[in-house]
């Protein structure tokens, strides 16, 4: 029997909180006799995962004997109509002393507007949309014939997303019952209409009754409680696109009075007051998944741009949700992750990543390349709130399948997204698999400015790698950027070791770095040769301060944090201006890949060495990677091969700008070079000045700086080589030349054979 003594309320999946705040006592009229008192209503959460709700408590064995049929007459039409402007049920209890109404969580419409008051442009929309959910409601029961009888401010309520619910069902009747009389006992509401007290207008269409107490409720909402029905004959704060209505609404005449149906219909035309931003997005939030896939996708790539006209309650409530549930279940393309990304910067961080976080996981492992573009590309606005464990073992295997990705752009936002990334993953992915994806892009992609991210995303993590991967990778791939045939590669270079100055002892600097650098000082270009020669000056200041300290032990590494480039790092900005550097390059690919994202990479062109090709018949539909007018680079001297360029190709096959090298105003390129005795090499020209030249070079994609002049004082403009050089380098090339023939280039002079010779007879 012990059954049957348990606490109803104990079982119930539902918990009590307090009551809910009441409206200002102020702002409803003295003579109020609204079925509001026959509910209190409460605050709660639901026992299973703490959800807010509204819970609905009538006191039972009151005085009035009237008003517990009435709510429990509220209770069967709120349990039996099924709509979404209408108040949502989930549970009822009933116990000796009380009946619960549990519903969704909602807000009385009287207290809503004491807090957001509708005024401005922005208040009208909300009032627009919450107008247009109210005559959605009022239609579907006069579709199934029922009128509402009681509509006013306290029969709507409002959730946290800005819809308006219609409740207050306890008079709800059918529509072939006719007008209700006024209960006895019960004075007169300035919100009857006029019939209930004259008899002699008649009656009307069942709903007459409602579309008056309509046209009083609209009143309201714009100019706070009705005091006596002749104070309708004022307008008020009415909008103007809101007096026609209102005025056919409280006609005298219930037969003038339009349906429910009619009114919705005639405020949606175009110019109307419900033709309004906000209720166009809400409605098409709602056939979200009926819609066609190209009307989807163009009105998400809309929605960025009218975000910031969006009631914020609107964008939190309805249109997070129903952006997330739209990206989980496939019904929406990548063209939803910004505007998504856009309204969750106003959740708290515990809310951000139990929200958004799991759906984020999800779509990295989603196969479409516009949906990982789109991640990778909007990766800095979300990367804070990603936990370090859910990137190291949850995102980065995901996103290291980028960087193997057949197109080039997937590749280039891999390789950048890598700044972001690193500082979150652990120590073994930072290491090992992090360097070995990087240097697979530096040395062996087909594209030179992919190459060129590569080392400069190196200097960037290098203060970051660990102190034993920092000495096995960072010094010789750098080193070999040297060496890229791509300019603005070995431009990169330059820039990737004054971001890691700190980051390498003296005996690396002296056996691996300033070799690298001394290469450079006689590069074809004389940018990278003005910012190699400051490279050297610099990295011999650093040799010189450690041999007066006395130098440093072999294998104390050095420390992370002294990197200029590196976290906290505050001499020069050289971390700033290799960032730069990354984010520049995205125009350069671009140019690269042409209109197509899977377009094939152009062949490098010809050296101006050789025979230039034929002018083709139609311009070129992609622009030159690298459109630079600099002079012909210098030819180097002819020596012994010692294998060291063997992985890069000779001098012929380097990639070079596209553009040739202007030799006159008239014909705008290099005439064709004809075969005949070799001529004196012209001198080189002096360094670019700080004109013209650096924006020429900024067109490389990594910038005119390279991001080292704030790290070396300025050196002096180069004079030119010394008198006669261009003529021993010339005898020189014509020795060599004629040794590799095999040709003497005179009488041979008499002397003892050599070492290991046999005369021939």
């Amino acid at each position: 029997m012990w059954l049957f003594s348990r606490d109803p309320v104990r079982d119930f999946p539902f918990e009590l909180g307090p009551p809910d705040p009441a409206p200002d006592p102020a702002s409803a009229p003295a003579a109020d006799a609204d079925p509001a008192p026959l509910w209190r209503l409460l605050r709660g959460r639901r026992k299973a995962d703490g959800a807010p709700v509204s819970v609905f408590a009538h006191s039972l064995g009151t005085g009035d004997a009237a008003a517990t049929p009435l709510a429990r007459a509220a209770l069967r039409r709120l349990r039996s109509l099924r709509h979404p402007s209408v108040l949502g049920y989930l549970d009822s209890l009933e116990t000796e002393q009380c009946l619960y109404l549990v519903t969704e969580v909602v807000t009385p419409l009287r207290r809503h507007l004491q807090l957001r008051p509708p005024t401005g442009d922005l208040g009208e929309q909300e009032v627009a949309w919450g107008l247009h959910q109210l005559l959605t409601a009022l239609s579907f029961l006069g579709g199934s014939g029922l009128v509402h009888h009681a509509l006013g401010l306290d029969a709507i309520f409002v959730d946290p997303g800005g819809d308006w619910k219609l409740g207050g069902l306890e008079r709800v009747a059918a529509a072939s019952e006719g007008v209700p009389p006024r209960p006895p006992g019960v004075p007169p509401r300035p919100q009857d209409p006029p019939e209930l007290s004259d008899p002699s207008r008649g009656q009307g269409e069942p709903w007459a009754g409602d579309m008056w107490r309509l046209g009083c409720l609209i009143w309201e909402v714009f100019n706070g409680p009705l005091p006596r029905p002749t104070a309708l004959r004022s307008f008020g704060k009415l909008p103007a696109g809101l007096v026609p209505p209102f005025c056919e609404l409280v006609a005298a005449e219930p037969s003038a009075r339009p349906g429910p149906g009619q009114l919705l219909q005639r405020l949606q035309r175009p110019g109307a007051f419900l033709a309004c931003p906000l209720v166009h997005t809400g409605l098409f939030l709602e056939q979200l998944q009926v819609r066609d896939a190209s009307e989807r996708r163009t009105f998400l790539q809309e929605l960025s741009g009218r975000l910031d006209a969006l009631p914020g309650p609107f964008r939190r409530h309805k249109l997070l949700p129903r952006l997330l549930a739209a990206l989980e279940f496939g019904s929406a393309d990548a063209s939803a992750l910004p505007p998504l990304l856009k309204v969750a910067k106003v959740l708290d961080p515990p809310e951000y990543q139990e929200r958004i976080v799991p759906v984020i996981v999800r779509l990295f492992s989603s196969p479409d390349r516009a949906l990982r573009m789109q991640l990778l590309q909007q990766l800095e606005d979300y990367v804070e709130f990603l936990p370090e464990a859910t990137v190291d073992a949850q995102i980065f295997p995901h996103v290291a399948h980028g960087f193997l990705d057949t197109n080039p752009a997937i590749r280039e936002q891999t390789v950048k997204s890598m700044v972001l990334l690193a500082p979150k993953l652990g120590e073994a992915k930072r290491g090992r698999e992090l360097p070995r994806l990087l240097l697979r892009v530096q040395a062996g992609d087909a594209l030179g400015p992919l190459r060129c991210n590569a080392t400069l995303c190196l200097g960037r993590l290098g203060p970051l790698l660990p102190p034993q991967a920092r000495q096995r990778v960072l010094a010789p791939a750098l080193a070999r950027a040297t060496r890229d045939p791509f300019a603005p590669a070995r431009a990169a270079a330059v820039a990737a070791f004054a971001a890691t100055h700190g980051c390498y002892s003296p005996q690396e600097c002296a056996g691996r770095v300033l070799p690298a650098l001394c290469g450079l000082t006689t590069d074809p270009h004389p940018g990278v040769r003005q910012q190699a020669f400051k490279a050297i000056r610099s990295f011999l200041d650093q040799l010189e301060a450690a041999a007066e300290s006395g130098g440093a032990p072999e294998e104390d590494p050095p420390s992370a944090a002294a990197a200029p480039g590196g976290p906290g790092g505050g001499s020069g900005g050289l971390g700033a201006a290799v960032s730069w550097a990354v984010t520049g390059v995205t125009s350069l690919t671009a140019r690269l890949m042409g209109a197509e994202a899977g377009a094939p990479p152009q062949t490098p062109p010809q050296t101006p060495a050789e025979d230039p090709p034929a002018p083709p018949k139609e311009p070129p539909r992609t622009p030159p990677i690298c459109p630079l007018q600099s002079p012909p680079p210098e030819e180097p001297p002819l020596e012994e091969s010692d294998g060291w360029d063997d992985d890069w190709g000779s001098l012929e096959d380097m990639e070079l700008p596209r553009t040739p090298p202007v030799s006159s105003k008239e014909d705008g390129g290099a005439p064709p070079q004809t075969p005949g005795p070799p001529l004196p090499d012209p001198p080189p020209t002096a360094p670019p000045s700080a004109g013209g030249d650096e924006e020429e070079e900024g067109e490389w994609g990594v910038g005119g700086e390279w991001g080292t002049e704030d790290a070396w004082e300025a050196l002096p403009r180069q004079q030119g080589p010394p008198p006669g050089s261009g003529q021993r380098q010339q005898r020189r090339r014509q020795e060599l030349e004629a040794k590799r023939r095999g040709g003497p280039r005179g009488p041979p002079k008499p002397g003892p054979p050599k070492l290991g010779t046999r005369k021939l007879d």
